[in-house]
């Protein structure tokens, strides 16, 4: 498919996982990408890898310059804006709740929702020229208690961010999406392998997700196919949502359902 042929998307925290997996799938479809990352040698070989239709961009999403000059670079190299995808974010705060400083609170704030604001903010003026969309990639701790108070409240943030965004500028055609995923296989936890094994005894599907199944959910809502979709979000979560496996709870089906599966 190409569904986004002609069309120019801007990916944030895009040097590697999601965001990578992301603006390739973008690419496969036909977007120029501008991938962006503050780990420079990184993003240059992500937009390497896809060609010339990927422009590498050093971005750091706290900085207002920086997310100015990034959408800038997008359209004086493509023309144009269609799509961001705010991927930007982490989980920086160590110590137990009670424990945690207002300093480490606004920093927590500051990268993962304010950092999608201002991204958001850059490329308004564009998006509302191209009737294009945002899609931001939130999390299950946004939907649910999977600890990370901190972390949490900054992706709840961002789906009630997402919801008034899209009501606002849903009149002048431009949607904002967000996909929440749950665990996913990504180079930050390449040092706690025996964790994501014990984290997918949890899921329905039997495993933790890969960085491809949130490209796909985000080429989805990002392109026409999800042109009557706005303010909403899409969780990618392998069914955690829906409570773990029955075996973690003891739960195994019995009688004709385990007979004939």
């Amino acid at each position: 498919m190409q569904r986004f042929e002609g069309q120019v998307a801007l990916i944030t925290a895009g040097a590697q996982g999601i965001g990578a997996a992301v603006a390739r799938r973008l690419a496969d479809e036909g977007a120029s990408v501008v991938v962006t990352d503050l780990q420079e040698d990184k993003v240059a070989e992500v937009a390497a890898g896809i060609g010339a239709q990927a422009l590498g961009v050093r971005l750091d999403v706290t900085n207002r310059d920086d997310v100015d000059a990034a959408v800038a670079a997008a359209v004086e190299r493509f023309g144009r804006l269609d799509v961001v995808v705010n991927n930007a974010g982490g989980c920086i705060v160590s110590t137990v709740p009670e424990d945690t400083s207002a300093e480490e609170w606004h920093q927590q704030l500051d990268l993962t929702l304010v950092g999608a604001s201002r991204c958001i903010q850059a490329a308004l003026p564009h998006l509302v020229k191209t009737r294009g969309n945002v899609v931001t990639i939130s999390s299950v701790n946004g939907l649910a208690a999977f600890g990370n108070i901190e972390y949490a409240a900054a992706k709840a943030g961002q789906i009630a961010m997402t919801v008034n965004y899209a009501a606002r500028y849903g009149g002048l055609g431009v949607r904002f999406n967000v996909v929440a995923p749950g665990t996913i296989r990504t180079p930050n936890w390449d040092n706690q392998p025996d964790t994501l094994e014990r984290f997918e005894k949890l899921y329905p599907l039997g495993r933790v997700g890969e960085p491809e199944d949130i490209a796909a959910a985000v080429a989805f809502l990002a392109s026409d196919d999800a042109a009557w979709i706005t303010g909403h979000t899409l969780p990618v979560e392998g069914g955690v949502l829906t409570g773990p496996r029955s075996e973690v709870m003891d739960l195994t089906p019995s009688g004709p359902f385990k007979k004939d599966y």
